[in-house]
Protein backbone atom coordinates (compact mmCIF):
# COMPACT_ATOMS: atom_id res chain seq x y z
CA UNK A 1 0.00 0.00 0.00
CA UNK A 2 1.28 3.48 -1.07
CA UNK A 3 1.64 6.16 1.40
CA UNK A 4 1.40 10.16 0.88
CA UNK A 5 4.66 11.74 2.87
CA UNK A 6 4.82 15.15 1.10
CA UNK A 7 2.87 17.34 -0.73
CA UNK A 8 5.37 19.31 -3.42
CA UNK A 9 4.20 22.27 -4.55
CA UNK A 10 5.88 22.38 -7.75
CA UNK A 11 6.77 19.83 -10.22
CA UNK A 12 10.34 20.31 -9.89
CA UNK A 13 10.34 20.02 -6.15
CA UNK A 14 8.56 16.56 -6.78
CA UNK A 15 11.01 15.39 -8.80
CA UNK A 16 14.10 16.47 -6.63
CA UNK A 17 12.46 14.78 -3.98
CA UNK A 18 11.67 11.82 -5.65
CA UNK A 19 15.46 11.51 -7.30
CA UNK A 20 17.27 11.91 -3.91
CA UNK A 21 15.00 9.37 -2.58
CA UNK A 22 15.06 6.75 -5.27
CA UNK A 23 18.91 7.39 -4.55
CA UNK A 24 18.96 6.06 -1.26
CA UNK A 25 17.51 3.10 -2.30
CA UNK A 26 13.61 3.76 -1.51
CA UNK A 27 10.81 3.01 -3.97
CA UNK A 28 8.80 6.34 -4.48
CA UNK A 29 6.13 7.44 -7.08
CA UNK A 30 4.45 11.19 -7.48
CA UNK A 31 1.14 12.19 -8.78
CA UNK A 32 -0.35 15.45 -9.48
CA UNK A 33 -3.19 16.24 -6.79
CA UNK A 34 -4.78 19.52 -8.40
CA UNK A 35 -3.54 20.14 -12.26
CA UNK A 36 -4.58 24.00 -11.52
CA UNK A 37 -2.34 24.31 -8.71
CA UNK A 38 0.48 22.16 -10.04
CA UNK A 39 1.10 20.25 -6.52
CA UNK A 40 2.29 17.10 -6.75
CA UNK A 41 1.67 13.79 -3.59
CA UNK A 42 5.35 12.03 -3.08
CA UNK A 43 4.07 8.34 -2.40
CA UNK A 44 6.01 5.42 -1.13
CA UNK A 45 5.48 1.86 0.69
CA UNK A 46 3.63 2.04 3.85
CA UNK A 47 6.32 -0.56 5.07
CA UNK A 48 9.54 2.02 4.67
CA UNK A 49 7.64 5.11 6.21
CA UNK A 50 9.57 5.93 9.15
CA UNK A 51 13.01 5.22 7.47
CA UNK A 52 12.01 7.29 4.22
CA UNK A 53 10.43 10.27 6.64
CA UNK A 54 13.80 10.56 8.25
CA UNK A 55 15.67 10.63 4.82
CA UNK A 56 13.02 13.42 3.90
CA UNK A 57 14.15 15.98 6.87
CA UNK A 58 17.40 15.51 5.74
CA UNK A 59 16.56 16.39 2.25
CA UNK A 60 13.74 19.14 3.04
CA UNK A 61 15.93 20.58 6.03
CA UNK A 62 19.93 20.31 5.61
Amino acid sequence: MWTVIYIAPTAKVAEMIQTKLTEEGFLVRSRPVNLSKQQYEIQVPSGELEEVQEVLNSILHP
